[in-house]
């Protein structure tokens, strides 16, 4: 990828947007535009191939046992050559000529599990065996392919371009199939990163350190997933679907990270080729745009929003709330928003108050005169138990069924059996919206924690509409209220647009799951959303309540992301899975942290402008910087906020932790001493009142940044 000065690299981006980007773009931003199937049937493949930029010099040589097509570098881009084995039929990528070294690679292994191009049939699953013929012709190579399965043959194409190739393959013969695959040796690319949360209870990082496999990753999926990865070694790969798929790093066969199709019987995959990792991630900005706009406020940028779950659970009270609310102002914590999460309703779906708050309307008021704004958990889900359901159901409000359309989709979620709002039904739209604005205009509601998804792949679309057109209604639904912080799990291939918050999947109380909430963070930043939080500080999930150490250190790394989101109150907590005291330390060290967030708000807003522009992450990890320091690439608990702000706070049972420090000369704010990177401390030492954080020396924003991260007695 060149190297460009930003803003001439921001008007790049921007200009890829293909016309059917810009209209799913406008159809978040403007209320009057709706989505529909012209805008999903084009979209990221167009802007895709918009922003590719075309391969000057692609030659192709007959070499015997292989095929090598190569592309010669230029205008920035390395070039490369894909050394095509004949028998077994294999791809080998490599940077810079056929000389160059290997930055991926498929497999020659076994039908469903490590084979090169899979596919499934009624009779099981075959795979691609040999090139049987090839032909290069405009451009273009297309070969027939061998399979295990008689009478079967794979049309394999791959259409070079400077910095990528797209391969497209379905099968010929008298067995259709139902699903494709395709499988990639983990080690012929270094370590991997991208995809977005795994279903692990901890999150790997890099991705190929550990076991990964997610069954169900689709738009319509819960975890926040992308369908692009990418690599050390500065190779990439983006699969362009909205199909469901099934992914897997180690965990089918080790050493293997594959994918397959479920519901599809062609592959379209685009394989990048840069020098860098970052550059990849750029080339995948190119295609789903940067954020349009940041769906936040500076306010919530600058102080956590305070959430009842981890407090409380469906235990919540009024009075409960109250006192939470009160407690936590009157010991000088700070607060923009206390928002009443899930407990409330009557009924999952009914947006009444049931008998646990008696006066909503006051409770909203208190709120208010505390100088805090007031919020709610709404779903789309409806459980059939709700008064509600009935009503919905008989105006034809939900999603309907695929196998009986004339009944509504039923579908299980974490609260029961229940239907979905169909959006895509403007009745049913403007009749829940209206109960979003009706809890507003009754009770001073301020905003929304939206927890939901939009659409399954279990049920029918609207007419005229497809499951990808559900984000959009989705971000334009949630896009009229304030969601005060906790942001809409909305993602995939061009929901980076949106400008959402990001906040992760609940996470355990433990320390293992604070390492796993960075780990995510730096996962979903690289995927391209850049305005993300961790799950509520201290984490959740039905575990006893975090520890002192762990719900300060929590804090203190907390302090260092784009956004904080609370819940555990310092001052102490009781909930239906135990009770923790905290002492007058606990609440003086977490207030210190958010009052440390406060000072690094400016900074934060510069990187926010500057996400906006170009889709930068705002927590990255080391490498994106340093591409040349290789220790970066395994480092997971550290990360850098914008370029000059390098937090490695602690995130174990310890007074000390292992450290290392990139190129460049760097501000210690702990022990008030210079560095010079490249380094490792192994044993850097932070009592439980001190978070690592290291300012590089030397640039525009360092004496801000030095002042902001200076001990209280010598700020001005």
């Amino acid at each position: 990828m060149r190297r460009v000065p930003r803003t001439l690299h921001t008007l790049r981006i921007r200009r890829r947007l293909s016309a059917a980007g810009l209209l799913l773009l406008a159809a978040a931003v403007l209320p009057g535009v709706t989505p529909g199937p012209a805008a999903a049937a084009a979209g990221p493949a167009a802007a895709a191939a918009a922003s590719a930029p075309s391969a000057p010099s692609a030659t192709f040589r007959d070499a015997g046992s292989s095929l090598d097509l190569t592309v010669a570098a230029a205008s920035g881009a390395p070039g490369y050559t894909l050394r095509i084995d004949r028998s077994p039929f294999r791809i080998t990528t490599l940077r810079g000529g056929d000389a160059g070294p290997t930055v991926m690679a498929t497999t020659a292994g076994q039908a469903g599990s490590s084979g090169p191009a899979d596919f499934l049939t009624a009779s099981g699953w075959a795979t691609a065996t040999a090139v049987r013929q090839a032909r290069w012709a405009d451009g273009v190579l297309d070969l027939t392919l061998a399979t295990t399965a008689a009478g079967d043959t794979v049309d394999y194409r791959i259409t070079p371009a400077a910095d990528r190739y797209r391969t497209t393959w379905s099968i010929a013969g008298p067995a259709p199939a139902t699903q494709v695959a395709a499988h990639y040796t983990t080690a012929s690319a270094g370590h991997w990163y991208g995809q977005g949360e795994t279903p692990n209870s901890y999150q790997p990082w890099p991705l190929d350190t550990g076991s990964v496999r997610d069954t169900s990753m689709a738009p319509a999926e819960y975890l926040m997933t992308e369908p692009f990865w990418f690599t050390q070694r500065g190779s990439g790969l983006w699969v362009d679907t909205h199909d469901v798929m099934d992914v897997s790093m180690n965990s089918l066969t080790p050493g293997v990270f594959g994918y397959a199709l479920t519901g599809s019987s062609a592959m379209d995959a685009t394989v990048f080729v840069e020098r860098t990792a970052r550059d990849v991630y750029q080339d995948y900005l190119g295609i789903t745009g940067p954020p349009a706009q940041v769906r936040a406020t500076k306010q919530e940028f600058a102080q956590p929003l305070w959430n009842t779950w981890a407090q409380f659970y469906t235990s919540v009270t009024e009075d409960g709330v109250l006192s939470y609310a009160q407690g936590l102002h009157d010991a000088g914590v700070p607060a923009q928003a206390i928002q009443v999460d899930d407990g409330w309703m009557t009924h999952y779906g009914d947006f009444a108050f049931n008998s646990k708050f008696p006066s909503p309307k006051t409770l909203s008021d208190r709120i208010h005169a505390l100088g805090d704004k007031f919020g709610l958990w709404v779903t789309l889900w409806i459980n059939n138990d709700a008064d509600d359901y009935a009503y919905a159901a008989q105006h034809g409000y939900l999603l309907r069924s695929k196998s009986d359309p004339s009944k509504p989709c039923s579908v299980s979620w974490w609260n029961g059996t229940a239907g979905i709002v169909d959006l895509a039904n403007p009745a049913a739209r403007a009749w829940y919206t209206g109960q979003l604005t009706n809890l507003q205009q009754t009770y001073g509601v301020d905003g929304f924690k939206f927890d939901t998804r939009f659409f399954d792949e279990s049920c029918a679309a609207y007419p005229g509409y497809s499951a990808l057109d559900y984000l959009t209604l989705g971000a334009q639904l949630t896009s009229q209220f304030d969601q005060q912080g906790a942001g809409v799990r909305i993602h995939w291939t061009g929901s980076q647009k949106y400008g959402f918050v990001t906040r992760q999947v609940d996470k355990g109380t433990g320390w293992p799951y604070l390492r796993s909430a960075v780990a995510q963070n730096l996962a979903i930043s690289t995927v391209g959303y850049p305005f993300i939080e961790t799950d509520m500080i201290g984490g959740s999930l039905g575990q006893p309540p975090a520890t002192k150490d762990v719900l300060v250190r929590w804090a203190q790394a907390a302090s260092a992301m784009p956004l904080m989101y609370s819940s555990t109150s310092p001052l102490g907590v009781s909930n239906p899975y135990g009770s923790q005291s905290y002492d007058r330390q606990t609440v003086a060290l977490y207030t210190a942290a958010v009052k440390l967030h406060e000072r690094l708000a400016p900074y934060v807003q510069k990187q926010v402008a500057r996400a906006e522009r170009s889709g930068e992450p705002i927590m990255k990890p080391l490498f994106f910087d340093f591409p040349g320091d290789q220790a970066g690439y395994t480092v997971s608990d550290e990360w850098l906020l914008g370029d000059d702000l390098l937090a490695a706070p602690v995130l174990a049972d310890s007074a000390t932790r292992a450290v290392h420090l990139p190129p460049g000369r760097w501000y210690d704010t702990v022990h008030h001493r210079v560095l010079t990177g490249p380094a490792d401390l192994p044993s850097f030492s932070a009592d439980l009142d001190q978070t690592p954080l290291f300012v590089r020396l030397g640039t525009p924003d360092t004496g801000a940044l030095i002042s902001a991260l200076a001990p209280a007695a010598t700020r001005p």
